[in-house]
């Protein structure tokens, strides 16, 4: 079903943005939604991991960017400012993390991992869901937000991994072998939560894509993440990426 309102305010945003005054969202130059230095920032260069869940096997990764820079200041211009002009240069990225992720994982359908529902009030649109229309992509919404609980934005990383469950699973998930596509991954617990409810529901998962994920080597929260060749090498095959700078995560 299509959510007419939303689409509409969806529509309008972009009408809006294109008329009136806007500064690049990556480096603030005056006149472009996203200057040609910055866009040149969003080019992929695809990185994998295998994140391991409550029980084997362990859920495959794979995000287009990395989570700082240009890139950050491009996410959350649109997640907090409402800039969804944005999600057109964010498409590409996503669909070449999905692509990738698809391949061999024999997936049948793409999942949105939805965010807060007081973030959805907020913005009155899904980031993931309308990158993922943006891209030219179909998803399917089986999980839901559940009531409660802190947005994972305000833990931290070592209580990401303890937070409760925040989705549930809609009943026809089971049976389907499933996608996960989510905007970034920090420490993995969003994507935790979403594959525990959709497990419990009959489904399979077979692996999660994003726009840009934050590496890290060390503690609980860390996720080895490695860059794919472009051979199409998994996760492990290739140089690791460099850990980042205190003060840069999501």
């Amino acid at each position: 079903m299509i959510d007419w309102r939303a689409t509409m305010g969806t529509a309008l945003a972009d009408a809006w943005a294109l008329v009136a005054p806007v500064d690049c969202a990556g480096c603030g130059a005056p006149d472009r939604a996203l200057c040609l230095d910055c866009a040149a920032a969003l080019r992929s260069r695809l990185r994998g991991a295998a994140l391991p869940l409550d029980s084997p096997p362990a859920l495959p990764l794979v995000a287009a960017l990395a989570y700082e820079g240009v890139t950050r200041s491009v996410v959350l211009a649109l997640k907090n400012d409402g800039r969804t002009e944005l999600a057109r240069v964010l498409a590409p990225p996503l669909l070449a993390a999905v692509e990738a992720a698809w391949l061999g994982s024999g997936a049948e359908v793409l999942v949105p991992v939805p965010g807060s529902r007081a973030g959805a009030a907020r913005r009155g649109f899904g980031p993931v869901a309308l990158i993922l229309r943006r891209a030219g992509l179909v998803a399917e919404p089986l999980l839901r937000t559940m009531a409660g609980g802190p947005e994972q934005k305000a833990l931290r990383l070592e209580q990401r991994l303890a937070a409760a469950p925040r989705f549930a699973a809609i009943p026809r998930a089971r049976g389907r072998r499933v996608l996960l596509v989510d905007d970034v991954i920090t420490s993995g617990a969003t994507l935790r939560a979403a594959a525990r409810a959709l497990r419990q529901a009959g489904a399979e998962v077979a692996g999660a894509a994003a726009i840009a994920a934050t590496p890290r080597r060390r503690g609980a929260s860390s996720i080895p993440w490695r860059f794919l060749g472009d051979g199409g090498e998994g996760p492990g095959d290739n140089e690791p990426v460099e850990d980042y700078r205190e003060g840069k995560e999501a």
